[in-house]
This record gives C-alpha cells, structure tokens and sequence, in this order.
C-alpha cells in the first residue's frame, strides 16, 4: 500500500479532471483512496448502468468498484476509465504463488522485517515460488543456518512494532528439538505479537516438494544411520558421494519447481502465514 496520504477534500476537488487518465487494464494493480484496498483489476463490467472493476488482492479477495476518480497508481492520483476492449481479455497473469502479477512494478523498498528460514535451500525454494510477491512487498529472505540458537538470533534482532520476524523452521512437530527451540524463542523480549513461528512436518524443505515433480509417487525412506539428503539421493538412483552432489541434486530437484501446485499444501499454508503476518497492518 502506498503512503500517499489524501483526505476526501481532495477526491472531490474541481482539479481532479486535470488527473492523468489510465485505462483498467487486466492486471493493472490500484490503490482505492477511500478503503485502502490494494488489488490488480482481473475485469470490468456493466451494472445497473456503472461501469464497475473487479480488484483482486494478494490473498484472492475481490471487490467492485467504480471506474473514475480517487484511485491511486504507484503513488500517483490517477482517473481510471474503461479499456477499450472491457471485458475481453483474458485472466490477469499470476505469479508462481497464484498471486495475480504486478505488471512493471518496481521493487518495495525492504521492510524492518523480516522472514527467516533454517538454511540455503529453504530460501531458494521461497525466492522461486514466491520471490515476485516478496519484493512487490518489500520483505527480505534470510537464511538461518540451523536453529539451535534461535533465542539469541532472535533477541539480538530486537523485534517490535515495525520490525517482525516471520520464521520457517523445518520438521516443527509437537515434542520434537525444534517445538521447544521455537517455543524459548518465543519468550524473548518483544516477541510476543511481533513474532510468528510457523513450521512444517518434514525432516528438511526437500520433502516440501511433491515427489511427483521428478515422477515418483513418494520420496525414498531413509535408514536413520544414513545423512538424510545423502540417503534420498542415493534412494533416487542420483550422485550423492559429496557436497557437490548434493548440491547438484538440489539444483535439479529446485529446477522441477515452477509453482505452488508442485509444493505439499502443509509449506503453502505456512508460508501464506507468514507473509500475512509480516504485511497486515498492526
């Protein structure tokens, strides 16, 4: 949402019909000035003799509104007329989220806050399905590196209104490691409101992605002596005598990727959270 700040004695002034005219194109992302609702038009259609757009927001909500004034376009009061094929086009483009894509928008200036994930891997697969919505956004990815010391991590980030922290962290189950490392860094000071702890059941993010994407039905089961992602390699019939086939392998299980749908429902859902929590206003 854009900062611009306009009171109704603006939307109604004289000087309004000097605004620059934009036509509600399938995608074009506008700010209503009344509601502060943000959404791309997905179409334009007749009612009662209006002519109203639909806008779509980032979560797949949708509200009607008049064409005309007191609409904003990156920042800029704007007059939004019909296009001049209403109707005709076809469903704005989406993002790899299923978000609806930002047409020619510049990247957010970062937030305070922030989403932290446990390692490398976890933050390439975030970037690949949900990079373009996170810089609409303007919220940064970082690697952790393991969880261990979460309380300290946390602590030392200071968290507080403004500054949020969203973390994804692997295989969170109750009574695991993991759920008693979450639940200490929860009592750090400011956390409570300002940060969000969300996991999901898998052992590392490689699992998150449907088996069926490289055209198994399940991914091997790994003997509990073996390093995990040294097993799963070695289950698939892949490299996996070092650090550099395990890197390959990941290359080439993250090239499988190209959109939510190839991702298990349980790491959508908690991402989607996260990045609710971090872009909701307070």
């Amino acid at each position: 949402m854009s900062n611009f700040s306009w009171g109704p004695q603006d939307i109604t002034a004289p000087a309004r019909t000097t605004l620059r005219k934009v036509g509600a194109e399938s995608g074009l992302v506008l700010e209503d000035v009344a509601t502060g609702w943000v959404g791309a038009v997905i179409r334009v259609e007749k009612s009662g003799g209006l002519h109203l757009m639909v806008l779509e927001d980032r979560r797949g909500k949708r509200k009607s509104f008049e064409l005309g004034f007191g609409f904003l376009l990156e920042g800029e009061p704007v007059e939004v007329t019909a296009p001049q094929a209403a109707g005709t086009k076809a469903g704005p483009a989406r993002t790899a989220s299923g978000s609806v894509k930002v047409a020619n928008q510049r990247a957010r200036t970062a937030r305070a806050s922030r989403i932290w994930v446990e390692g490398k891997h976890d933050a390439e697969l975030v970037e690949k399905v949900w990079g373009d919505d996170l810089r609409v956004e303007g919220i940064v990815v970082e690697p952790l590196h393991g969880v261990d010391d979460l309380y300290s991590a946390v602590k030392d980030f200071a968290p507080g209104p403004g500054r949020r922290l969203g973390i994804l962290v692997d295989h969170l189950v109750p009574g695991s490691k993991e759920s008693r490392i979450a639940a200490e860094a929860m009592t750090c000071p400011g956390a409570h409101g300002n940060v969000l702890i969300v996991g999901h059941p898998y052992v590392d993010v490689w699992q998150a992605i449907k088996p069926s994407v490289i055209g198994r039905s399940a991914w091997p089961v790994v003997p509990r002596h073996l390093d995990w992602k040294t097993g799963i390699l070695q289950g698939l019939g892949w490299p996996h005598a070092d650090h550099t086939d395990v890197a390959m392998g990941w290359k080439k299980l993250l090239g499988q990727v190209n959109t939510y749908a190839d991702l298990e429902p349980s790491l959508l859902g908690r991402v989607e959270e996260v990045i609710d929590f971090l872009t909701v206003p307070e």
